[in-house]
């Protein structure tokens, strides 16, 4: 009885929980509407400041003179030429005699002073405006967090809502199976969440007192599951003790990806350029990821590496692919790296579904082999750290068992012949035997290698291989 009345707390916990993530996602939402209404200054120097500019000019060149007028017509609603002084300036970077009306050419004794004078208030107006609009970015891109973290709790919320307790058809089988190994479970959770992954939360010790490894505590949950494996979270201790702990489980995708990379530093070069990763972020995904940096060498290692890191980390927090761009992107153009940009290539492979979600910027496209032959996906043209807001696109594909993913810095591409680079790599790849991915590859690094003495560019080949186990 006690059991069964501490897993209806844990449960109404769990709709408690999502019920306060769903109402921290409005007064997020709420915010970013907040910041998103608040009127926002031009982009461009405005009538006003060129106003300002010009009376400032001649309250200190003109005195009393009054020949030419020019501020007083200047005023007037519909007067033009303002407007074209404004323009004229933004594109030359100041205002020479031929942009000024006519009557100020025939009237003004102090033309040059003026000019002068003219041409230092609005470039003081052009700075002023250059910061304003660097905090508008800076604005904006708070905006966008809010947004993206609004999302990410109403996203994980659902999950929590949607997830079904599944903790009573095996509850009896996982407390029997566990005292026979001398551990008694006092409380249990098992949820099923929508791709038919479980997860149970065991609280547990054991007795007489012996210490279990987690990990065959796992084993022996997955034989009283009677279903797939199931793994030890990796936020979970790794022993179980006399002590009692609560410990998290997860159930073990359908399919396993094994990886292989091989790499090619430019000519001249001892660093490579690129950065990529092969991991297991959350439970039963995978994250394949390739940054190319601007440039080569230490320098451009150092953005790509940063891109990577970025990323990877958001994504094993919980973040969706498309959140964990944006956000990357506007960390990035807060640190002002625009001038030194980085692509970014990245994969989720779900390994309980076998879906591949292909999310890039400024990337070149990513290949699968797969059932059908040799496709190519290819989204997103601008690098990171570059625009703000940037929506990159999301690519869904089921992956099959022995399919493969390919991707190649653009290095790779560029080394092969003719034009049509890509489709010349496809056919290449069509042709291509399927095999150990490391063995893979090497092969591919070999053929692009093989059209030059030297690698004109960074070159990296990322090949993953998904196996149903």
């Amino acid at each position: 009885m006690i059991g069964k009345k501490l897993h209806r707390d844990m449960a109404e916990v769990n709709v408690y929980t999502a019920k306060r993530l769903r109402e921290m996602a409005c007064s997020l939402s709420g915010l970013a509407r907040a910041f998103t209404d608040e009127a926002g200054a031009g982009r461009r120097l405005s009538f006003d400041e060129g106003l300002a500019a010009m009376q400032t000019a001649a309250s200190m060149v003109c005195g009393g003179c009054s020949r030419c007028n020019l501020y007083e017509t200047g005023k007037k609603e519909g007067s033009y030429y303002l407007y074209y002084l404004l323009r004229a300036f933004e594109q030359k970077g100041r205002v020479d005699g031929e942009d000024m009306p006519r009557l100020f050419n025939e009237s003004c004794r102090r033309q040059e002073e003026y000019l002068n004078q003219l041409n230092r208030n609005l470039g003081r107006a052009t700075m002023n405006l250059t910061w304003k609009n660097r905090f508008l970015e800076s604005r904006d891109a708070v905006i966008v967090q809010f947004r993206e973290m609004a999302s990410i709790l109403e996203e994980f919320s659902g999950q929590m809502e949607r997830a079904m307790d599944v903790t009573s058809g095996y509850e009896d089988s996982v407390r029997y199976l566990f005292r026979r190994h001398h551990m008694k479970v006092e409380n249990m959770l098992m949820l099923e969440y929508e791709n038919d992954q479980k997860e149970a939360y065991l609280t547990m010790r054991t007795m007489g007192g012996k210490c279990v490894t987690s990990r065959d505590a796992s084993d022996i949950l997955s034989r009283a599951a009677g279903g797939r494996r199931w793994s030890v979270s990796r936020d979970t201790k790794s022993i179980v003790t006399k002590r009692t702990d609560t410990f998290r489980f997860v159930e073990e995708g359908k399919y396993q990806m094994i990886h292989g990379v091989a790499r090619a530093v430019r000519g001249g070069e001892v660093i490579s350029g690129d950065s990529f990763t092969f991991s297991e972020g959350l439970p039963h995904q995978v994250i394949m990821s390739l940054s190319d940096g601007m440039g080569s060498g230490a320098a451009a290692l150092a953005d790509s590496a940063r891109v990577v890191e970025l990323t990877e980390q958001l994504l094993e927090t919980g973040f969706s692919a498309r959140a964990a761009l944006k956000l990357v992107n506007t960390v990035l153009l807060l640190a002002g790296i625009e001038q030194n940009p980085a692509t970014l290539d990245l994969c989720c492979i779900d390994l309980c579904t076998g879906v591949l979600e292909s999310m890039k910027l400024g990337a070149v496209g990513t290949f699968l082999i797969g059932r059908e032959g040799v496709e190519m996906i290819e989204t997103g043209s601008v690098p990171m750290g570059v625009m703000n807001p940037v929506e990159p696109a999301l690519i869904s594909r089921k992956l099959w068992d022995n399919d493969r993913v390919i991707m190649v810095s653009d290095g790779v591409l560029e080394a092969l012949p003719g034009e049509e680079k890509e489709e010349t790599f496809r056919q290449y790849l069509e042709e291509l035997e399927t095999g150990n991915p490391q063995d893979m590859a090497d092969e591919i690094l070999s053929f692009a290698l093989s059209f030059s003495e030297e690698p004109a560019d960074d070159m990296t080949v990322l090949v993953g291989g998904i196996f149903e186990k």
